[in-house]
């Protein structure tokens, strides 16, 4: 059995395409974002990510923040698993109706001062789902948000940038 899946590695080769070229700017760009946040946050940025009901398409870009590339961890900008613990709500997706309420207590359970940001044109105005009998639409429709980030899905780069509008807001 082994032999036989050995021989279609060697036959077929490598199967995988190359890692994408994010270019000199946009590297330089992402780390000059990372770095003016943590200079205005001191240590850590906790955040917690609610998928509202997305195709996964913008969640798979901002599981992209966490790869070399942008190395979020690293620099102190962190996801978490609680509310409770988070300084800012990263919300992608339409809001369905099953998830509107616990979007309301996700953030209720938030720590003031409560930041949210939108990621995504469905999170920012519906998208092509728009309100329905299955969603509320936007997600400014069930919680405030402070701050949108349109596209479909929106680059690494620009979900950096909304995170950081947000967190100026917070120190105005």
């Amino acid at each position: 059995m082994i032999w036989k899946v050995v021989r279609q590695i060697a036959r077929v080769g490598i199967a995988t395409e190359p890692a994408p070229d994010i270019g000199e700017e946009k590297q330089a760009e992402a780390s000059r974002i990372q770095a003016e946040l943590l200079s205005i946050l001191g240590d850590a940025l906790s955040i917690r990510e609610v998928d509202a009901g997305s195709c996964n398409g913008c969640e798979l870009e901002i599981n992209a923040l966490g790869n070399p590339y942008y190395n979020l961890e690293g620099l102190g900008i962190k996801f978490v698993a609680s509310p409770r613990h988070a300084d800012l709500l990263l919300v992608t997706g339409p809001v369905s109706r099953n998830m509107e309420m616990a979007l309301k207590r996700t953030y209720e359970a938030t720590p003031e001062p409560k930041l949210v940001v939108a990621v995504g044109d469905c999170a920012c105005d519906g998208g092509i789902f728009g309100e329905s009998y299955a969603t509320c639409g936007r997600v400014a429709n069930v919680i405030p948000v402070d701050v949108t980030v349109p596209g479909c899905p929106p680059e690494p780069v620009e979900i950096l940038r909304g995170i950081l509008m947000a967190v100026r807001r917070r120190i105005q």
